[in-house]
């Protein structure tokens, strides 16, 4: 069940009801980044416009089954004679007086007032309005499937922004662990030197990396305010405020055969839906072009009523007919044809060429989500590891049976591992993020697996 429309009609309530400083107070949920992206992204704004462009198209291609009406008001006058002579007969205000050499050849100026309704319809056109509307239906579908492939790039690229903040965070948590673990050094360092358990170079290297410490401090702090900057433009949020987000933590995603993943792709792909029903749409604007050579019957009728001045009385005329067409010398419809069975060509080796790379592309997620996974457990290792050879270094520095340089390398390592396993977890959630995207199963929905 998809529950994204309720979800965006409680957001729209909680803007209308005035709670949105509490809101904004709240931890922002990758759910919440993605509904808002979606809303102020200019690239969705687009693909909704041509879908509903794709739509109007498609309600104009059925008018054309329907009969063609219209009204006419004409106000002449002039002393041509044919002119004269015909308005005088619409008018049935012809004399005998009008028969005379002098009255044909020379006529007086006549006024005329003529309202007229015509008509016609096209009864047959060898199919060609019914292959058109069902090329704009098709056209109409895939501008629908283009907009929920628009809406998985934007999904995307906020869970990328959105983790990216997630993995400063950490990366801030370690650098302050590792300041406050180096103060802690240099504390008992002073101690020992003090004791005269150690010498003053000790306390030098302590004290550089203490320094080392505060710096990396603050380039993690500094990546923090990039992530949030980035986070801010793929929601379209320039006065996004940097607040507390929940943690990333490692989590173990679902795993599929890699054959399933490409079948899942190429039936959920909206991209590729939407290639593919603009070549059905092709495939029906070239036999609308095939069928521009067959014959045309239409109908058509008009009456029409004459007056020598709007108030006077007149004549009126009615006439209707069937009308047969056929081009016999159709070198603009050859063409035609020519051009729509070339823009055929391009598509069906446009989709050939995409389901090719669909499947190349999630063969390489499926690839990158397997070993993300085994570097987490790996990276997992090597974090226990390191944590246990300096709580043993850190032993032996405090009996005198290590140096300062021995406990700051084993420091060095077990910072490296924390830094590389929060890397792992991170690359494991946007490498199962990539596969969802390559699979076309990315929605806002799927996309709250990764919170």
């Amino acid at each position: 069940m998809n529950f994204r429309p309720y979800r965006a009609l409680c957001l729209a309530l909680l803007f209308c009801t005035g709670t949105v400083a509490s809101v904004a107070q709240e931890p922002l949920t990758l759910w919440l980044a993605i509904e808002q992206a979606l809303g102020h992204s200019p690239d969705a704004a687009v693909a909704r416009a041509d879908g509903q462009e794709a739509k109007a198209a498609a309600s104009m291609a059925r008018t054309q089954l329907l009969p063609q009406l219209g009204f006419t008001e004409d106000i002449t006058r002039g002393d041509d004679p044919v002119y004269a002579f015909g308005s005088r007969l619409r008018q049935r205000q012809f004399t005998q007086a009008d028969f005379a050499l002098n009255a044909l050849n020379r006529p007086q100026p006549l006024g005329n007032f003529s309202t007229r309704f015509s008509g016609s319809w096209v009864a047959f056109d060898s199919f060609k309005t019914q292959k058109q509307i069902h090329r704009a239906d098709l056209f109409k579908q895939s501008a629908s499937s283009s907009a929920r492939a628009v809406d998985q790039q934007i999904v995307l690229h906020v869970v990328a922004a959105y983790q990216q903040v997630l993995y400063a965070q950490r990366e801030i948590d370690v650098a302050q662990h590792e300041q406050e673990t180096a103060a802690a050094l240099l504390a008992s360092v002073e101690e020992h030197v003090k004791a005269g358990l150690a010498v003053e170079s000790d306390r030098m290297s302590a004290q550089v990396n203490v320094a080392a410490r505060k710096e990396e401090l603050i380039a993690a702090q500094g990546d923090l305010e990039l992530a949030w900057a980035q986070l801010s433009e793929a929601m379209g949020e320039p006065e996004l405020k940097a607040s507390g987000l929940k943690p990333i933590e490692p989590h173990t995603f679902p795993q599929q055969v890699l054959e399933e993943e490409i079948a899942t792709a190429a039936k959920t792909r909206p991209d590729l839906m939407a290639l593919g029903q603009a070549q059905s749409a092709q495939a029906s604007a070239l036999g609308a072009a095939k069928s521009d050579f067959g014959p045309r019957v239409s109908a058509y009728g008009n009456w029409e009523e004459d007056r020598r001045s709007p108030g006077s009385s007149g004549g009126n005329n009615w006439l209707a007919g069937v009308q047969i067409s056929v081009d016999i010398l159709p070198i603009g419809k050859r063409s035609q044809l020519a051009r729509e069975s070339a823009a055929k060509q391009k598509i069906d080796a446009q989709l050939a060429a995409s389901r090719q790379h669909i499947r190349l592309e999630v063969s390489q997620a499926h690839i990158h989500r397997k070993t993300a996974a085994l570097s987490v457990e790996t990276a997992q290792a090597a974090l226990e590891q390191s944590a246990e050879s300096l709580r043993i270094l850190k032993n032996r520095y405090g009996a005198g049976l290590a140096t300062i340089t021995d406990l700051l390398r084993a420091e060095d390592a077990e910072r490296q591992s924390q830094t590389s396993y929060w890397r792992a977890v991170y690359g494991n959630a946007m490498a199962y993020t990539e596969l969802l995207y390559a699979t076309g199963t990315l929605t806002p929905d799927a996309a709250e697996e990764l919170q």
